[in-house]
Formats: structure tokens, sequence, C-alpha cells
């Protein structure tokens, strides 16, 4: 499991309550967005595992077939997507969709992050 200090028991259960190949996903996602940034709070929000630092960063939405790692402000991050992973037209979110674990690209996943991460410090002055 990721690091104890930083998680919480709610989300736990829900990655512990996913099918199998799912859960393998979530729980990897779960941990390359923990190691990105030491400042990331996690919690559960709207039924899924969201992380936050000065605001709302990214999100992990489940479904049967596959594994969004989302960003709330995903709009702001597309032109730092050097591998044009997002997904979306929405107004700010976009997504990656992870349907099995070898689609897991930890250094860009961990790059996006950091760069969520920093619109939400640049944000806090």
């Amino acid at each position: 499991m990721a690091d104890k200090g930083r998680t919480v028991k709610e989300v736990d259960q829900f990655i512990g309550d996913l099918p199998h190949d799912i859960q393998n996903i979530t729980a990897s996602l779960r941990k390359i967005i923990l190691n990105s940034s030491s400042k990331l709070r996690e919690e559960l929000k709207w039924s899924m595992p969201n992380y936050s630092y000065n605001g709302l960063v990214c999100y992990l939405q489940t479904s049967k077939n596959h594994v969004n790692l989302g960003f709330h402000k995903g709009n702001e991050l597309q032109d730092k997507d050097n591998n044009k992973l997002l997904q979306g037209t929405g107004k700010t979110m976009r997504h990656i969709r992870i349907k099995k674990a070898e689609d897991i690209q930890t250094e860009a996943f961990t790059s996006l992050i950091q760069k969520a991460v920093a619109l939400n410090e640049d944000k806090a002055i």
C-alpha cells in the first residue's frame, strides 16, 4: 500500500471493492500520484479518490473496463502534455484513460501530476 500517513481508509476500502484488474490499475495510479508530490492530500470525494493541494489537482475514476486519471485543470495542462495523453473536451477537466496495467506510463503521468500541482502552487499567492 502507499505510504500510510498519507492514505485514507475510505480510499483503501474503495480500491479493495474494485474488480481485480481495475484494482491493480487504481492502486498503481494511486502510488504514482502520492509519490509524485508529498504535498498532495488524498480524500474520497464524489465517490472516487481525489487528490488536492491548494485546491483540487487530480482524481481516479473507475469503471468496469478502465480507470481514468483525471485532472481538474486539465485544460491548463494540455500545452504541457508532451506525450499527448490527455483526452476530453470539457470546460476544464481532462483525463487519461488506462485500460490495462501495461498502459501505465509512470514518468509521463508523474510529470503531468507535478505540473498540475504547480498550477495550484501559482494560484496560492
